[in-house]
């Protein structure tokens, strides 16, 4: 066994480790956003599995169907909605929960509430799963002023007032983005560890791609300044090479 490399997989950036150096740039934290990240990050996990084994636990299925033991099927989706309804409202710091699968907002019984609120997909393209396209969970999280007499109106606030905001994208890697407001920072979850572990710091999108993604099939309802960018991507004037189309639509 090399010890030596053994060691210096202790002295990894996971994700629990980030945010708590972020928490030790603000005194006055009390640990609470701390907390509820650590619990989307366990959602984020729990999903990873359930998505890694979707087909053989017969998850692509209708909900609603039932398994030869009688017991009821969830399809992916609704399953992985329960699993960060659960794991957000167990965190003890939301208030109220606003999820593309319910179409009303979740408002958590006041004995468990906290200050914060989260807006989530909790799998987003999940019709994607049969043909082995990565798909992923998309969060943003509020601050709610007075929690105990929270109101919709509460939860329609600017996206400049968003405090935290990610995506975790499951495919042939499990991979989650963060930004808490200094960066944008990407850690790729470690199945022999169960960490995500720190792999792309400080994010920044190029000044200039070579990529351009977009759904044809919707061209004709483009606008002029639309075609005309997506026609410069395809045949460039100034003699450059064509930019890459690369789209993955359901």
């Amino acid at each position: 066994m090399d010890h030596a490399a053994e060691a210096q997989r202790t002295d990894l950036m996971t994700i629990t480790r980030h945010v708590l150096n972020e928490q030790s740039r603000h005194p006055e934290s009390r640990g609470d956003f701390t907390i509820l990240l650590s619990h989307i990050v366990l959602g984020c996990k729990f999903v990873a599995s359930a998505v890694n084994k979707a087909g053989l636990a017969k998850l692509i299925g209708l909900a609603g169907e039932t398994n030869v033991q009688g017991e009821e099927q969830k399809k992916l989706d609704v399953l992985s909605n329960e699993v960060f309804v659960k794991a957000l409202v167990s965190s003890g710091r939301t208030c109220v929960l606003v999820s593309e699968e319910n179409e009303e907002a979740i408002f958590v019984d006041p004995a468990l509430r906290g200050k914060y609120c989260v807006c989530f997909d909790p799998l987003d393209g999940s019709s994607n799963i049969d043909c082995g396209v990565s798909i992923g969970t998309i969060f943003g999280i509020y601050m709610i002023k007075d929690k105990d007499n929270v109101t919709l109106e509460d939860v329609l606030q600017p996206g400049t007032n968003m405090l935290a905001a990610g995506y975790c994208m499951y495919g042939s890697s499990c991979t989650l983005v963060l930004s808490t407001g200094n960066g944008v920072n990407g850690f790729t979850l470690d199945p022999s560890l169960g960490e995500f572990i720190l792999t792309h710091p400080n994010i920044k999108i190029p000044k200039k791609g070579k990529i351009y993604s977009v759904n044809e099939g919707n061209a004709k309802n483009w606008d002029g300044p639309t075609a005309k960018f997506v026609e410069k991507c395809k045949y460039p004037q100034d003699g450059s090479s064509p930019k890459s189309l690369r789209y993955i639509g359901r």
